[in-house]
């Protein structure tokens, strides 16, 4: 398994002095005191930003994803590319240590060897390393920060809550943390958050007149200038998640009114405007295209790692687009050199975390094993072993969605199972213990419960036809950002390139064509009606029965459809 910070250190002093090669750009960072961390003071106005927490207060293994496909005009391009395709596009080399920290590649090897990424404490190093060299540098939060765990459901978001405020969060906007209701996500930003972290969401409104939710910007200022930071909530909360716990909200992108807000926060003396969005990229890349005024969009929801920004021409100039992955691993660092009320030029730097290389911040860490301390003979039953890897990432599928797919045909006794395209979740590798926290990190949301419905093959076909379009619809705009839904026990073929209702063809269980006219036994979870509340048991305990029972994870194999117009795509290795 990995090893610890200190015997990483003394590994890595051993193999520098026996004039080993042992990754060498790491061995210099190391002896350099931090060549991958120590980034030069730039300009005069400095962004932090983080994305996509998912509340994991903790190092994590996570992988990349190896299936991120782009169609029409999203083919070949960012975010599109994955593995050695990435790395060619933005000028890596493979076996480095940013070939592991922005790819799938080598996962296993490269995993043990430097170990593990993200927690707040080793990330909360990170921050004030950049802010000791940056005066008045703001710390943003793109949102998912406070769904993700078991300690985060079980404390109603408290935990994150807390370590937000310790790391030093200045601005963030929403997605998951609607699902704790609209009660609790005030109540956080009137009393916990009251006069140190601002909530902005410009598309965020009261479903009767109208009204603000939240503030749309914030003005801050940063060494004599003034900058704007907008808030971009996730637009389709109410679709993607249960609309009964934010009925009083309305969201939707709202480009309008986007284009509004930058008018009003320029006319109030703004010279720079940049964008706090939980769109998704491709939504922000289509947004930065047409509204004119923003200077940069820091991005998330889709948990790409973007090494480099992309740079978007408007009416207005340009615009840079940038998305900062997930789960605590990276960093991002914008840099703008403003004079005379203008940028005169910028550096952006997307920093991965990785603990064996940052300390963990003692106070940060004091709070965070305070935190879990009530939960940790929870979060530490030991349920199996693994023996392939754990992971989740992927259009169509991962290892531990499958996991989760063969608990319900099992335990429920289904013949079809669905599971959702949730992009969230960490990772783990051959020979580890799973653990009740890792089933907690794939499945702990506030509507966990099981269900099983006796579904007509023509139903089938229109649930995935359905979600199918929220992820290759042409227009980004249609696009809500997760990945397809998981199958299993159902063969299938899939089109990305069809029609809506053309994309899935040929549906086989057990070698025989699904007849859209008989029943099937379908089991699923995190249904998002209100008349599905407490329908059957929490989908955790559904997949804590099911290890309890095989103790041993063998190697998975992946139920995946067949593809039709993906050869050669640069999304897909």
């Amino acid at each position: 398994m990995s090893m610890n910070r200190r015997e990483f250190l003394q590994v890595m002093a051993v193999a520098a002095a026996g004039g080993m090669s042992l990754h060498s750009e790491l061995a210099l960072a190391e002896k350099s005191a931090a060549k991958l961390y120590d980034l030069p003071k730039f300009g005069n106005v400095s962004l932090l930003h983080i994305t996509d927490c998912h509340a994991q207060l903790l190092p994590i293994y996570f992988r990349e994803p190896n299936v991120n496909l782009g169609f029409g005009d999203q083919f070949g391009k960012v975010p599109h590319l994955v593995g050695d395709n990435l790395l060619k596009h933005f000028g890596f080399k493979p076996n480095t240590l940013e070939a592991h920290a922005y790819t799938y590649l080598n996962f296993e090897k490269a995993a043990e060897t430097y170990g593990k990424v993200g927690g707040f404490a080793h990330l909360a190093t990170l921050v004030k390393r950049m802010k000791a060299n940056r005066p008045g540098a703001l710390l943003l939060d793109g949102g998912d920060t406070w769904q993700g765990s078991g300690t985060a459901l079980w404390s109603n978001a408290q935990d994150m809550v807390d370590a937000c405020k310790a790391l030093g969060v200045n601005v963030m906007t929403l997605h998951w943390e609607s699902t704790y209701g609209e009660a609790r996500v005030k109540e956080i930003e009137e009393k916990d958050f009251a006069g140190q972290i601002d909530i902005v969401a410009q598309n965020v409104k009261t479903t009767d007149f109208g009204d603000a939710v939240f503030k749309p910007f914030v003005m801050k200022n940063m060494n004599g200038v003034p900058v704007a930071i907008i808030g971009q909530a996730f637009p389709y909360t109410p679709i993607a998640n249960p609309r009964w716990q934010t009925p009083n909200w309305s969201f939707g992108i709202q480009e309008e009114n986007m284009q509004k807000t930058v008018d009003e926060a320029r006319a109030a003396g703004a010279q720079v405007v940049v964008v706090l969005s939980h769109n998704g990229m491709d939504v922000d890349l289509k947004m930065a295209s047409r509204v004119k005024g923003i200077d940069a969009i820091l991005g998330g929801h889709t948990h790409d790692g973007m090494p480099a920004p992309v740079v978007v021409k408007n009416a207005g100039g340009q615009t840079l687009v940038t998305n900062a992955g997930s789960n605590g691993k990276y960093l991002g660092v914008l840099d703008f050199d403003v004079k005379n009320g203008k940028i005169a030029d910028y550096r952006y730097k997307l920093l991965p975390v990785f603990a064996n290389l940052l300390p963990a911040d003692k106070d940060m860490q004091t709070l965070i094993d305070k935190a879990r301390a009530p939960y940790l003979s929870k979060l530490n039953e030991k349920l199996a072993v693994t023996e392939g890897t754990l992971y989740r990432r992927g259009n169509f599928n991962g290892t531990f969605d499958q996991l989760i797919l063969d608990s319900l045909i099992k335990v429920k006794d289904a013949e079809i199972a669905f599971s959702p395209g949730f992009r969230w979740g960490t990772s783990l590798l051959p020979g580890q213990p799973i653990l009740m926290e890792h089933v907690l990190d794939q499945t702990a949301i506030t509507y966990p419960w099981t269900t099983v419905t006796n579904m007509s093959g023509e139903m089938i076909k229109t649930i995935l036809e359905d979600v199918c379009d929220n992820l290759f619809n042409p227009d980004p705009y249609y696009q809500q950002g997760g990945d397809m839904v998981r199958v299993g026990g159902l063969q299938w073929t899939c089109d990305p390139t069809g029609k809506m209702g053309g994309r899935i063809q040929n549906m086989m269980l057990k070698g025989k064509l699904i007849d859209p006219a008989k029943i099937y036994k379908v089991a699923g979870w995190a249904p998002v009606s209100e008349e599905a509340k407490n329908i059957g048991e929490p989908i955790w305990d559904v997949v804590a029965t099911y290890l309890r029972d095989i103790k041993t994870v063998k190697q998975i194999s992946l139920n995946l459809p067949t593809l039709k117009a993906a050869a050669n795509n640069p999304g897909m290795a």
